[in-house]
């Protein structure tokens, strides 16, 4: 029977659309690719597997033709999509609608070889069916342009991964691999541990203190901190270079050291202050862009903790299954549809004060952007809230974000006032001395009241307010505390996921669809592993980019990259031709050196020295090699024979931390070496301690006799602790653990204190919480486990911790008050009330008259809203009611779910 032959990429995509499209349409996938470059030697077609460039699947010898097969485990999938064909009278091509999608669609073309019937590109970017529907009736042809583009690129990554591995295999390590992109990604981990390795810690002092601004006014107490002596500035954090040195010119900056501070808290212990000025500037935020590729797995790392790779696969199922449109686009624009579906969950959720007179409009800040594509937003003319989705987990949570980003684009601005104030008074020795206040208080949240961006590294998020009393300038102000602290310049942050995806953007290197497959390889390769968050290098890529930018420096670099880009995009635009790029990639010109020259030039490369990196400076004797099984230390022994003593190097020690006192230890006391600490009381076993390959611990030695299943008690050195001064005493202790701390009154659960791989912690039955210290595992008691989980839980993580620091009894609610660490910092509490510290407090000069002051604030905006509880499900009397009850339910959850965002 006759019908129209539908293909797309994946089989949920053609079981949606195949529902939309209903009789008359045969909707088939083509799981993914079809066909692509041979993979190995067995693929290679006969007729060219004697060419020098066989290997590669592309005749360079002829215009850089490539020899595409189809896979093994592809071929009956063909055979099928042809029968389908024999039947069908016309033949749409629905893949999806970029460089990849339209190579797909045209691989499907060329190995389907359709005969008199007509052949259709269909194209959408939402799997709804009005959008299926107009798909159809609006097809356009194939654009070879986009099919060359991408045909180029698969090329270039070919001849590059082909050429430069095996370099790799034979100089570093075999089985590594090398990547147009991927090694420039490697690149920019390793260029950024360099710089911490490099970088020299400066220490410095500033004066913070808490002001009493008067009864009169409101609030009485703020902070302020030390701004300049004598019109100078003080030294902070961003004036010191990487160098451990001051930027700034002599006599520009004032650098406090402890005593100098310390003086100063005592020369202004009488002194009188007054208010030199106040500026106050209004404050607006515009809402953000909606999201494109890069930035939803931005916003999904930081916020839900998603890896990109994970990001886009929970992307990829919202877009088939029709709640979002599709997923890979440089685009911020919204449809005219969108835009009134976005302005009418506003008015319906917000209120009309909230909605801005004309829809907001976004330009897109990417380079040569597919404006194709919208923003990636809820599908539909009319956006389904987060509950009346029934989505649940990953896919819930990440179509809450995008759903929530999509609506805050379409609200008013939030507005406010921003205020800094200069206080000076007169030091006893004669000083003048400026401290500095700023504050902000935001009058109109406008799309704050939907959606705040994430940050990282300690940066205040957008909707953060603090107030600052009503003050004038010459207005008189009191001390009522003034305290010294010290402080360290930091090493640049480590790259996470979400802030590498923002530096390849950034570089305008690779693209955004590629950028999750990029960051997997690099980790599954080995080149980086996760510490946290934070992406470390391995000192297997550090031999890697050494021999890339010594033999390949063009290939590798930043520039030449970013460049590759622009000329596939060029080629896409029609601009630029396949072959002559390619030729110059390959072969160079004039004015470049290719990468066959290269690779034929390279000569002699030193394995040894590519592999061996010194610590501590040429002259220290001690130097690192990276291996065949990982790498290890070299150094000389008692007698000083050079390179006669070896240790392995833990494979969770970061290079920035591996300096020569940390080699001095770990060649004192390699790996399997063991030193004898006595017998264990109990147990009567040896004890001993030695280094293993996730760093040092004590262990029991069994004896000969010992049964095939019995396994001796380890425990791994705290953070305190050293393999030099470790002792029997401590060694008992380690071994104890896990420790039994006691049994929930309430539960009849045991509660355990417990070392693991993120750090100490307390279980009963499946709840853990963290703990502050690795000290606590031996000395934490019933009673303060119990406080401790008698505090909420915040999605997923440990909530309650030891106190950081007890100040005192709260002279409204007469409990003690104490400093915690929670998940958004820290904060004071008395139990009953949290209340966050500002940005100028801190934990080491915080008052109790500070302290009593953030609850008493925290106190008048009464008790936190508690979630209702869930009750079981009654079966509704009538079908009206159920309807209603749905309805009113899903709305309830979607305003809630707007406002704790």
């Amino acid at each position: 029977m006759a019908h129209k032959l539908v293909i797309v990429e994946s089989p949920a995509k053609a079981r949606t659309i195949g529902g939309y499209l209903g009789q008359g349409y045969v909707v088939e996938s083509s799981i993914g690719h079809i066909r692509d470059l041979p993979q190995s030697a067995a693929e290679i077609p006969a007729k060219i597997k004697d060419k020098w460039w066989g290997r590669f699947g592309v005749d360079i010898d002829n215009g850089f033709e490539p020899y595409y097969v189809v896979p093994r485990d592809k071929k009956s999938h063909m055979s099928k999509l042809k029968t389908l064909l024999k039947d069908a009278d016309e033949l749409y091509l629905a893949t999806d609608e970029d460089r990849e999608g339209e190579a797909i669609a045209w691989h499907l073309l060329d190995e389907l070889k359709p005969q008199g019937i007509p052949v259709k590109r269909m194209v959408f970017h939402e799997i709804t069916k009005p959008a299926i529907l107009a798909a159809a009736e609006n097809p356009r042809e194939l654009a070879m342009d986009l099919v060359e583009a991408q045909e180029t690129r698969r090329i270039l990554d070919r001849l590059y991964g082909y050429e430069v591995s095996p370099v790799l295999w034979k100089k570093v390590m075999s089985g590594l691999s090398a990547g147009r992109v991927q090694s420039v990604a490697t690149r920019m981990v390793v260029d950024r541990e360099r710089e911490r390795m490099a970088f020299r810690v400066a220490s410095y002092w500033d004066l913070e203190g808490t002001f009493d601004a008067g009864a009169s006014k409101e609030p009485r107490m703020f902070p302020a901190k030390l701004h300049s002596i004598d019109g100078a500035r003080v030294a902070g954090g961003s004036d010191f270079g990487p160098d451990g040195l001051l930027k700034a010119k002599k006599g520009e900056r004032v650098h406090l050291d402890r005593a100098g501070a310390e003086g100063l808290v005592a020369a202004l212990r009488d002194t009188a202050y007054d208010v030199r000025s106040v500026e106050a500037k209004p404050y607006r935020r515009s809402p953000y862009a909606p999201f494109r590729t890069t930035t939803l797995q931005q916003e999904a790392s930081r916020k839900l903790g998603m890896s990109a790779s994970v990001a886009m696969s929970v992307a990829q199922r919202l877009y088939e299954n029709g709640f979002i449109t599709y997923m890979r686009t440089d685009s911020t624009t919204l449809s005219d549809a969108a835009v009134g579906a976005a302005r009418a969950q506003v008015r319906e959720l917000y209120g009309a004060e909230y909605l801005p007179d004309a829809p907001r409009t976004y330009a897109s800040k990417v380079k040569n952007a597919q404006e194709a594509h919208e923003a990636i937003r809820p599908a539909g003319d009319s956006f389904r809230t987060p509950a009346q989705t029934g989505l649940t987990g990953d896919q819930f949570r990440l179509y809450e974000l995008i759903w929530m980003r999509t609506v805050a684009s379409q609200m008013k601005d939030a507005v406010g006032q921003s205020v800094s104030v200069r206080i000076g008074g007169a030091a006893a020795d004669g000083r003048d001395v400026v401290f500095g206040a700023s504050g902000r208080v935001i009058t109109f949240h406008g799309f704050l009241k939907a959606y705040v961006e994430g940050t990282e590294g300690g940066k205040r998020s957008d909707d953060d307010q603090v107030p600052l009393p009503d003050l004038h300038e010459g207005d008189a102000v009191s001390a009522a505390s003034l305290a010294a602290n010290g402080h360290e310049t930091k090493p640049p942050a480590r790259f996470t996921e979400a802030t590498l995806i923002k530096e390849l953007e950034d570089r305008e290197i690779g693209r955004p669809s590629t950028y999750a497959s990029i960051i997997g390889t690099i980790l599954n390769r080995g080149y980086v592993y996760k510490k946290g968050t934070a992406l470390v290098p391995a000192w297997l890529a550090f031999s890697v980019i050494r021999l890339l930018e010594e033999h390949f420096p063009r290939q590798v670099s930043y520039e030449f990259t970013a460049g590759m880009e622009d000329v596939l995009d060029e080629i896409a635009a029609g601009r630029k031709d396949r072959e002559s790029e390619l030729a110059e990639f390959y072969f160079g010109s004039d004015a470049v050196t290719g990468l066959k020259p290269l690779v034929d030039g390279l000569g002699d490369i030193d394995a040894r020295e590519l592999a061996t990196f010194p610590i501590g400076g040429p002259d220290s004797g001690i130097q690192l090699r990276v291996g065949r099984y990982g790498p290890y230390l070299e150094g000389p022994d008692d007698e000083g024979t050079p390179f006669a003593r070896r240790a392995n190097v833990p494979d969770d020690l970061p290079p920035d931390e591996l300096t020569l006192e940390k080699a001095t230890e770990l060649l004192a006391n390699p790996a399997g070496e063991e030193i004898e600490l006595g017998v264990h009381p109990e147990s009567g076993l040896q004890v001993v301690a030695k280094n293993g390959r996730y760093g040092p611990y004590v262990t029991e030695v069994l004896p000969e006799d010992a049964k095939k299943n019995d396994r001796p008690r380890t425990g791994s050195l705290f953070k305190s602790m050293s393999l030099d001064t470790i002792t029997l005493d401590d060694a008992l202790k380690l071994l104890s653990l896990p420790r039994v701390v006691g049994v929930d009154p309430e539960s009849g659960e045991e509660i355990t204190a417990q070392n693991g791989r993120y750090g100490p912690y307390l279980k009963k039955g499946n709840d853990s919480r963290s703990l502050t210290s690795e000290d606590q595992l031996l000395t934490i008691g019933l009673d303060e486990a119990l406080r401790i989980y008698a505090q909420p839980k915040q999605r997923g993580r440990a909530a309650a911790a030891a106190p950081l620091k007890e100040l005192g009894e709260d002279p409204v609610s007469k409990q003690p008050i104490v400093v915690k660490a929670g998940r958004f910092g820290e904060y004071v509490t008395d139990g009953e009330y949290n209340a966050t510290l500002r940005k100028d407090d801190s934990v080491e000069a915080i008052t109790l008259e500070r302290a009593a002051e953030l609850l008493a604030e925290r106190r008048a905006k009464g008790p936190a809203k508690k979630a209702a509880k869930k009750t079981a499900k009654k079966a509704p009397a009538k079908k009206t009611a159920k309807k209603t009850a749905k309805k009113t339910t899903a709305k309830k959850t979607t305003k809630a779910a707007a406002k704790k965002s």
